[in-house]
């Protein structure tokens, strides 16, 4: 074997040997599957997601109850509360788990069509109006959908 391409396998082993690289050290995940809310109100939190966003209903389970919900980057599952009239209001200074879901809008004037779309949707409350975050260039908005579950819409341009 030629002498140079030993010493390149001996450096190629050293190298790999010296950084200790094992399974532990690798990110073994790829990102989001899904992401699972529970709701008061299934059928209204569907048709937010579906009729005001524009998302695709990608299926239901009627045993559970649950719909899947995408607008074709990400997967959402909505559960309907067992008991909605005992359900816990969320309180984001308190509960711990979900603070808020951030969904990237297209552009600002999405934002704003969007922001004009939940005034008039029934059961939204809209936290704050399309300001920008922190310095900018990105703006967002705040908003509780039908069964209080609180969403972020946010762009960079």
């Amino acid at each position: 074997m030629n002498h140079h391409i030993i010493r390149l396998l001996i450096i190629t082993l050293t190298l790999f040997t010296s950084l200790n690289l094992s399974a532990k050290d690798a990110i073994l995940t790829t990102g989001f599957n899904h992401v699972g809310l529970t709701v008061t109100d299934l059928k209204a939190s569907t048709s937010f997601f579906v009729d005001t966003l524009g998302w695709e209903l990608k299926g239901k389970d009627t045993s559970y109850p649950a719909s899947f919900v995408s607008d074709g980057a990400m997967l959402i599952t909505l559960w309907q509360a067992t008991k909605p009239d005992e359900a816990v209001s969320f309180d984001r200074k308190n509960n711990v788990g979900l603070h808020h879901l951030a969904i990237s809008v297209k552009n600002i004037e999405s934002l704003n069509i969007l922001y004009e779309r939940f005034k008039t949707v029934p059961g939204v409350v809209i936290e704050f109006a399309p300001e920008l975050f922190y310095k900018g260039p990105a703006q967002h908005m705040m908003i509780r959908e039908p069964s209080g579950n609180r969403l972020e819409f946010k762009s960079i341009n």
